[in-house]
């Protein structure tokens, strides 16, 4: 049965008593769209999370497109009556369903480019629905200005490429009322797709760095929502990005999503890089998938740029329109070699840096002189500021400077085109262009060459293009949510502190008045106990136990109807000495090399080798990673070697932990040992020591003296504890324990483990054990 405690903490989480188990009616697209009114703060959400069993079979698959803007062009009517849409198709957006199942049914939910009426934002709301499955979100002006204007412009998209303001009166301070409209806008997109979702069938696929907090939202309403973000963006080195102060918050609201997207390696690897030293989490990469565990949750990383679409250049090419361009052009640049820039009006795109790269080609390459041409297409801004004002005013200057300097009767080095181009104007720019690198080498180069170079890159470019990207995306997406419907989840904590812990159904808190219980109607108890992160703090300084602790196992190990063990990786002059007060405590030490049956007994090797010529092969390569790793350290066991990272780099001491692993299991592959990473070690130690193998010792001892037990107490908190766990919750079966006897296997802290309870911290474990 599930205990009384663990009940209402599911219950609290929904925030839904009643309902808990009763089947959820399922949400249709409303007719009538609402406008959002007032912002609510985030902790006034009380809505109910979803916490039904099984996704429901009778809805098709449904995703939502969430965006900051919609795919749509709006026009007002010329009669100033109402609005006509029509959709872009120069939208990622829309082009990405080319990627998606042909049976799925895709819902858009973004702003609009232009400002609509209050009076007439139903009326739009609902011809957008109907004709496009658009749903918008309409953000009031003041909003809209500091949230886009603001913190999206003048906070997060500098950050995110690398530039942060020199002082005080360069860049501005950060301004919290940007962050409170941001955080308000995102919580009107929320709004949106709350009203159209059916949380239990539909995905949700959020796109780029305007959205980086509606993750929350969504999961504070929905716990198994299947949701992907993905970032257009950079995503900028921990020193960058720590400096945001808001950067905790934007961290967690992200994973809150199941799969998170990202064009490069490189944005990743920062990514990753801030989980680690700011929140502490630990990833790795299974078969080709990089996952971050967050509270039982594995949040998966996807790497893959978004590439073209193809299907719409190939169709753009053929129209005559373009083709009648084209000739135009070539009569226009007839004789010329032709460089192609497309790019938006920015501080970031580089146009500036072009022409000057374009100016001193011309100077050193004095033959490319009237015949060399940069057409630069200046896509409109869609931001404001200074910053854009005076990179503008830098441009045309440029522009004015080497046409002045370079210009001949006919010639004009640099074509500066400063106004929205249409698509088949583009490409006709794109046909007669030449593709290049590095300009002098790439018009040097010979037309093999060129051809050659052409066809390797052409061959993956039409391979992976859009509908490659989103199929791909939407792929990870399904694998990485394909459990959610099978564990336990509920919400925890406030504010953008939420998140969602999912655990296996089984899993549960221990309940004190249950095992109390079982514990009085027995007559043979096993209690087994590790040491650090159970009944001491891992971030206790003084590892030395308390008073109480020694008061607690000293009166539970002098029950003679109880057998008692601390089992730790500790060495057993530490243990023995520590312990000493209880006399009839078992101590296993060193994860049970050494054991011994109370204080009166002798120390039994429990080892199957107790040669130790590998250590003179191990600890030098020990030595050579500490050298190179500060914060590192060596622990001397008599039976085991131990290289401890806690306090070095979490980057670099995990990466340098992964490579000694690998060293040490290369090196010592024909010695009797085992080596296994930890929580912050790798560890070498004779091979078949284990504290499983302490269990299973304990359990057999206690059965051929007559006393076999019926009541089982494990806990721990470290991954080495697992192995206990493991054994026991196999006992009963292999008849090691009987099928009456009642076992506990406990882990520390609430997380994926073969534990089937929990305890939230050591004084939690303690106060058990009082009870």
């Amino acid at each position: 049965m599930m205990s009384r405690s663990y009940t209402n903490l599911l219950d609290l989480a929904s925030g839904n008593f009643p309902a808990m188990g009763q089947p959820r009616e399922k949400k249709r697209l409303p007719r009538v769209m609402t406008v959002p009114g007032v912002i609510s703060e985030l902790d006034d959400d009380q809505a109910n999370s979803v916490t039904s069993d099984a996704p429901s079979s009778a809805i098709q698959d449904r995703i939502i497109i969430v965006a900051n803007q919609l795919p749509v062009k709006a026009k007002r009517r010329p009669d100033n009556k109402g609005w006509s849409f029509s959709w872009d198709d120069d939208s990622l957006l829309l082009q990405l369903k080319d990627g998606l199942p042909e049976e799925m049914e895709v819902l858009y939910v973004g702003s609009l480019k232009v400002d609509v009426d209050p009076v007439e934002q139903d009326d739009v709301s609902q011809l957008l629905l109907d004709k496009f499955k658009c749903v918008p979100a309409f953000l009031p002006s003041d909003i809209l200005t500091k949230f886009y204007h603001g913190f999206c412009k003048q906070h997060l998209w500098p950050l995110f490429h690398y530039m942060l303001p020199f002082s005080a009166s360069h860049g501005g301070r950060f301004d919290r009322s940007l962050w409170e409209a941001y955080v308000a806008a995102n919580k009107i997109f929320s709004q949106r797709v709350i009203e159209v979702i059916n949380p239990e069938d539909d995905y949700v696929w959020i796109h780029d760095y305007h959205l980086m907090v509606l993750p929350t939202f969504l999961r504070r309403r929905f716990n198994r929502l299947r949701m992907g973000f993905f970032l257009h963006s950079p995503f900028p080195s921990s020193e960058i990005y720590r400096t945001l102060p808001v950067r905790e918050e934007i961290m967690k609201a992200l994973l809150n999503s199941d799969l998170i997207g990202f064009h490069t390696y490189d944005y990743a690897r920062h990514f990753l890089s801030c989980c680690s030293r700011m929140l502490g989490l630990e990833y790795q990469s299974k078969r080709g998938y990089i996952g971050v565990e967050y509270y039982g949750r594995t949040i998966g990383i996807k790497i893959m740029p978004v590439g073209i679409h193809m299907g719409q250049i190939k169709s753009v090419l053929s129209l005559a329109d373009k083709e009648w361009r084209v000739a135009e052009l070539k009569q226009q640049f007839e004789g010329k070699t032709v460089l192609l820039g497309v790019d938006d009006m920015d501080v970031f795109k580089g146009i500036d840096l072009k022409l000057l790269a374009m100016e001193q080609m011309l100077k050193q390459h004095p033959k490319w002189q009237g015949r060399a041409v940069l057409v630069q297409i200046a896509n409109p801004s869609r931001g404001r500021g200074k910053d854009l004002e005076d990179i503008q005013a830098e441009i045309q200057a440029s522009c004015k400077r080497i046409n002045e300097t370079f210009g001949q009767p006919g010639y004009e080095p640099i074509v500066l085109i400063d106004r929205p181009v249409s698509l088949c104007e583009r490409f006709a720019y794109y046909t007669i262009a030449e593709c290049v690198v590095a300009m002098n080498e790439a018009i040097s180069m010979s037309d093999a060459e060129k051809q050659l170079r052409h066809e390797k890159h052409y061959r993956y470019v039409s391979s992976h293009d859009v509908a490659f990207w989103s199929r791909s995306f939407f792929q990870d997406l399904e694998r990485t949510c394909k459990d959610h419907f099978r564990r336990r989840c509920w919400g925890i904590g406030l504010s953008f502190g939420f998140r969602v812990v999912a655990l296996d159904p089984n899993f549960r808190k221990l309940s004190v008045d249950h095992i109390v219980s079982v514990y009085l109607r027995s007559k043979n108890r096993a209690i087994l106990l590790d040491y650090d992160g159970t009944v001491m703090p891992q971030t206790s300084h003084n590892k030395t136990p308390s008073a109480e602790v020694i008061s607690i196992i000293n009166a539970l190990s002098g029950d003679p109807k109880n057998t008692v063990f601390v089992v730790s990786g500790r060495g057993r002059e530490s243990l023995g000495k520590w312990f000493s007060p209880c006399k009839k405590l078992g101590i296993a030490a060193e994860h049970g090399f050494f054991m011994r049956w109370s204080a009166n007994d002798e120390w039994e090797l429990c080892g199957q080798n107790s040669e130790f010529g590998w250590k003179q092969i191990a600890e030098p390569v020990m030595k050579l990673y500490t050298e190179s790793t500060d914060g590192s350290s060596i622990e001397t066991k008599e039976s085991a070697l131990v290289w401890h990272h806690r306090d070095a780099d979490p980057g670099f001491g995990s990466s340098q932990a992964k490579e000694m692993l690998d060293h040490l299991e290369s090196v010592l592959a024909n010695e009797p040992v085992a080596v296994k990473s930890g929580q912050f070690i790798v560890e070498v130690k004779p091979q078949g020591v284990s504290k499983g193998m302490v269990a299973e010792k304990i359990f057999t001892t206690m059965s051929e003296k007559g006393k076999q037990a019926d009541f089982v107490l494990c806990i721990g908190d470290d991954r080495s504890d697992e192995e206990m766990f493991e054994i026991i919750s196999n006992a009963i079966s292999s008849g090691i324990l009987s099928s009456s006897t009642s076992v506990f296997a406990c882990t520390v802290g609430q997380k994926p483990s073969k534990a089937r309870y929990y305890l939230d911290d050591p004084a939690e474990v303690l106060n058990m054990l009082e009870a």
